[in-house]
């Protein structure tokens, strides 16, 4: 019979992600409701070291596959390792980090394990002894609660809406044999680019300052980046701006950028299109600086300053110059 809360934590460079403590947390209150353990996997390369720091959290037992194969992650690779140890433990429950790593796992998983998943999820119960997973649908306008019939009940998690909270257990290290050769793996990385700007990455920022179609420019945002340093917040951007060509990509917030949940968001020059609001509704906070006051962001806002970004930001920074 399945049994057991497990997650799958997330490494990158030997070190954990923030997002593997919150959902730590979201298994051990899981599991206390259900009176059973909270075990987590933790595949990489010279990671056993990290398992201490997974106790912290409430984690009863750690399965590590640590093996120079997996220095690199790998769809094919990490999956495997994963599916086997589930496999021969059949936990109830798995839960996973809706980041973009966690997405592309968890996709894999799914087929290998045969079950379903509720994704990106903002808040998890029990009820019937069964695990209930809310989730935002419809680009955010509705929620849905979702089951999954099949074991183990899979789910993942958005980052940043579920506290971490420290709780020191026990954190058995079990080491496994993932099975796992650089011959068997389908993909290899040849080469890594990481971003050398020191920029605190949007998904795991507390808070970040947006700028949209309001902004101009790409030179305009050194406004919102000053603002930012103060704050050590990230700055991120609309669609609109990410398609002028202002800002790359990876800055993008919205329904096809990146979904972020901040203590505080800060939209500036963003009129509020449903695919950005998909994006960052969950937010703690929301302040919106924007000349229209007609603008949908608005509604969502926590609070609203109707004006001129370009007069209201640099009041802020000054004003955030004195306080700090």
């Amino acid at each position: 019979m399945a049994k057991g809360v497990w997650i799958v934590a997330e490494q990158r460079g030997g070190a954990l992600r923030k997002v593997s403590f919150e959902i730590a947390s979201a298994a051990r209150k899981l599991a206390d409701e259900l009176g059973e353990e909270v075990s987590a996997v933790l595949v990489g390369s010279s990671v056993e070291g990290l398992a201490p720091e997974l106790a912290k959290y409430g984690v009863d037992k750690v399965y590590v596959a640590d093996d120079a194969v997996f220095a690199d992650y790998t769809t094919d690779g990490y999956s495997a390792a994963v599916a086997k140890a589930v496999k021969e433990n059949d936990p109830s429950i798995l839960l996973l980090a809706a980041s973009v790593q966690g997405k592309d796992l968890s996709a894999a998983l799914g087929g290998k394990l045969a079950t379903g998943m509720a994704s990106d999820c903002t808040d998890l119960k029990i009820e019937g002894g069964k695990l209930h997973a809310i989730r935002p649908m419809y680009a955010g306008k509705t929620f849905g609660e979702v089951v999954v019939d099949t074991f183990p009940q899979m789910a993942s998690l958005r980052p940043n809406v579920f506290p971490a909270v420290e709780n020191a257990k026990a954190g058995e290290v079990v080491k496994f044999d993932a099975g796992v050769s650089a011959a068997s793996l389908k993909t290899k990385v040849l080469e890594t680019q990481k971003d050398a700007s020191g920029k605190i990455e949007l998904t795991e920022a507390n808070i970040i300052i947006s700028g949209g179609r309001g902004m101009k420019g790409s030179d305009e945002y050194k406004i919102l980046e000053e603002l930012a340093g103060l704050l050590g917040a990230a700055v991120g951007a609309s669609r609109a701006a990410v398609d002028a060509g202002w800002k790359p990509q990876t800055d993008q917030v919205g329904q096809t950028g990146k979904v972020v949940s901040p203590n505080l968001y800060i939209a500036c020059g963003i009129s509020g299109a449903i695919q950005h609001l998909a994006g960052m509704s969950s937010s703690k906070y929301i302040v919106a600086v924007n000349k229209d006051a007609e603008a949908p962001i608005f509604a969502k806002a926590d609070y609203g300053i109707v004006d001129d970004l370009f007069k209201v930001v640099p009041e802020i920074t000054a004003a955030c110059k004195k306080i700090l």
